[in-house]
């Protein structure tokens, strides 16, 4: 895996990164940084990415469970230490499934499988944070 990020400074803190699966992203601070605030903060990025990966893994853990799921939402929020480096320290995940006839169990096993086996950002965010979640499973 590959990325290459260049700033497009020199009044601001604006970041471009370039994927190695070809995508762009752009990467700001806040004002009080240096930023112009012209787009989601790195960490963000991060906690974000997190969330992509979590909830990709339930969707597919589902679907090749042939259980009709239609929908992932996850809302994260999470804290961060006070003093440098400001890792995160707790991280709760709120998953919302939506589908038709889904099993609880199911629901419930494809996010515990996520968490503890699949997801790569979780493994590596739980070094520093409390990972904690909770599923609402939604009929269609």
């Amino acid at each position: 895996m590959e990325c290459t990020l260049d700033w497009q400074g020199p009044d601001g803190m604006l970041f471009i990164s370039r994927t190695g699966s070809g995508h762009v992203l752009a990467m700001d601070g806040a004002p009080d940084g240096g930023g112009r605030n012209l787009a989601a903060r790195p960490m963000e990025m991060v906690l974000s990415g997190a969330g992509g990966c979590a909830a990709y893994d339930v969707v597919l853990i589902l679907k090749r469970g042939r259980h009709a799921v239609t929908g992932c939402h996850v809302e994260l929020s999470a804290e961060r230490a006070e003093t440098d480096p400001k890792v995160f320290t707790r991280i709760h995940y709120a998953f919302r499934i939506t589908g038709k006839d889904l099993p609880a169990a199911a629901v419930e096993r494809a996010v515990e499988l996520s968490h503890t086996k699949y997801c790569s950002a979780v493994a590596m965010l739980e070094k520093t944070a409390q990972i904690t979640h909770s599923v609402e499973i939604v009929a269609a």
